[in-house]
């Protein structure tokens, strides 16, 4: 597996731009939207539980689940920025994660921010 599969973010071309600050350089609020969020819950998967079972008895990173959790990461992302461009936001501000555990039957992945429309300083 290659480091493309262990890493996640933005594509150069999305047209909603998301950063982790409370503003962008070069850029101020025209409009706040509000919050946006994208959720997505992973069950376990059976193999990959058995396999992580043994590799936590002898050390080393559980590759299966760090790719599952990317992937899981990932699809969140994209809802959040789903989310944002159907509300008319170009941008969100403050994106955030939150992991938590579902009911010892999966993992919710819950991406945040808050959405607001970017325009150039002038």
């Amino acid at each position: 597996m290659g480091i493309e599969e262990y890493g996640g973010g933005q594509h150069e071309q999305s047209d909603v731009l998301v950063v982790t600050t409370n503003d962008v350089p070069g850029f101020h609020v025209k409009h706040v939207i509000g919050e946006v969020f994208g959720l997505t819950v992973r069950s376990r998967h059976l193999g990959s539980q058995i396999g992580a079972g043994l590799k936590s008895m002898i050390g080393g990173e559980l590759r299966g689940l760090t790719k599952t959790l990317v992937q899981t990461r990932n699809q969140a992302m994209e809802r959040l920025v789903e989310q944002a461009r159907s509300r008319g936001a170009n941008a969100v501000l403050m994106f955030r994660f939150d992991v938590t555990e579902a009911a010892d039957v999966g993992t919710e992945v819950c991406a945040y921010g808050t959405a607001v429309v970017l325009e150039p300083q002038g």
